[in-house]
C-alpha cells in the first residue's frame, strides 16, 4: 500500500492541511472498499481561476491492471464527507 500526499499551492508547514489530507487517504481506501494492491494519493489544489471554488480536492485511485481515476471534490480535504467519497466514485465509475 502506497501513500501520497500533497498541498499544491499551499504554503509548507501547514500540518493541519497534511493531516486532514491523510485522514482523508485513510477514508477514502474505507469508504470505496480498496484493497491493499490500491494506491491513493490525495491532493488539495489552490485553484487560481475565478470560476473554480477555491480548493480543490482530486483522490487519485491507481490499482494494478486498472486506469487511474480521478475523483474531484470542489472542496477543501478537511470538509470532505464519506457521502462526498461516494458521490463523486459514482461519477467515475468506480
Amino acid at each position: 500500500m502506497a501513500l501520497r500526499l500533497g498541498l499544491f499551492g499551499r504554503k509548507d508547514g501547514d500540518d493541519g492541511a497534511r493531516v486532514a489530507l491523510a485522514a482523508l487517504k485513510e477514508r477514502a481506501r474505507i469508504v470505496l472498499c480498496l484493497s491493499d494492491e490500491a494506491t491513493v494519493a490525495v491532493n488539495e489544489i489552490v485553484c487560481a481561476d475565478p470560476a473554480c471554488p477555491g480548493l480543490e480536492t482530486v483522490v487519485l485511485i491507481m490499482e494494478p491492471g486498472r486506469r487511474t481515476r480521478a475523483l474531484k471534490i470542489a472542496k477543501a480535504a478537511g470538509a470532505v464527507t464519506d457521502d462526498d467519497l461516494h458521490t463523486a466514485a459514482a461519477g467515475a465509475r468506480l
